[in-house]
């Protein structure tokens, strides 16, 4: 599932985080990946051992903890820390597809299997010419440029790559999430259970209708999810 989250930041999270970035000691980003990756890869990342990446990392888990949307479309069961990256000068990433398994910094005992993908975009679309994350699925590429502060989650098994950005830079924090749900079918079928219970409280419906569909999306749920 392809799901457009906006709002994940407010503005003056988005400032604080844009300042220390200006500031911050890049790296390459081929560093993460693998040498196919790393044939492909033209970008900058906050080293993982960054201070400033853990603090930043930090403020974007509080921030899609708290969001009800991100948290219906992806029923996390664990998120890989965030991670930052800067496209500029003609910086790209070629089409790939995210490792299906993931080691935590410090914790490689504990992996995490990405069933889903996140960029969060940390600066506007008209600070930068390109830079489109273009996601390849079953119904085509889509192309994808959000404003500042929303974010974008898909299937981790999604074909997809960043275009080359010619003129600014741009700036954003992905990471992984472990689904309790693994199925990506299955977890529609709940977004979109779920969103119809939100719809219907909010018009008034039945309370008894209600009460038996909220106890048809806890029994899939129960059914469905790894813990």
């Amino acid at each position: 599932m392809l799901l457009h989250v906006p709002g994940v930041l407010d503005g003056d999270t988005l400032a604080q985080m844009r300042r220390a970035l200006v500031e911050a000691d890049w790296t390459d980003g081929r560093a993460t990946v693998g040498p196919q990756g790393a044939q492909v890869k033209r970008n900058e990342q906050l080293p993982d051992t960054s201070p400033l990446r853990q603090r930043l990392a930090a403020l974007v888990l509080d921030a899609v903890s708290r969001n009800p949307l991100f948290h219906a479309a992806t029923l996390p069961a664990r998120i890989f820390p965030p991670r930052f990256n800067r496209y500029r000068g003609g910086g790209e990433y070629g089409f790939h597809v995210d490792g299906a398994v993931m080691s935590v910094d410090g914790a490689p005992s504990q992996p995490i299997r990405s069933d889903i993908s996140c960029t969060l975009f940390l600066n506007e679309p008209e600070d930068y010419d390109g830079g489109e994350l273009i996601i390849h699925d079953t119904y085509g590429e889509h192309e994808v440029k959000l404003a500042a502060g929303d974010a974008i989650v898909y299937p981790s098994s999604s074909l997809h790559r960043v275009t080359p950005v010619t003129r600014g830079e741009r700036l954003a924090s992905f990471f992984w999430i472990q689904s309790l749900v693994r199925d990506d079918s299955q977890r529609r079928t709940l977004f979109e259970l779920d969103s119809s219970i939100q719809t219907l409280t909010a018009t008034g419906a039945d309370r008894e209708s209600l009460l038996r569909l909220t106890g048809i999306y806890h029994n899939l749920l129960r059914r469905w999810a790894e813990t």
